[in-house]
């Protein structure tokens, strides 16, 4: 996850400076805040994403009869 929020440091590092080079009413500066919110989009997507498992719940998904993975109802 660290990659992706360096991307978005990054790219809006790159919107800021080209706003400020370009004027923030032009078309690249608005293209260059686009680039952001798409990164920021995409890493709130992964962390919607459903968590891994453990190595416990990996272990039961393959030996659902073992008796670390029995499930008993009262």
């Amino acid at each position: 996850m660290s990659t992706i929020q360096d991307q978005i440091e990054q790219e809006r590092a790159q919107a800021r400076e080209v706003c400020g080079i370009e004027g923030g009413t032009s078309s690249a500066c608005a293209a260059a805040w686009d680039a952001v919110e798409e990164l920021q989009a995409e890493a709130a997507h992964q962390r919607d994403k459903e968590p891994e498992k453990n190595s416990l719940q990996q272990y039961c998904d393959d030996n659902p009869d073992a008796l670390e993975c029995r499930v008993y109802d009262n």
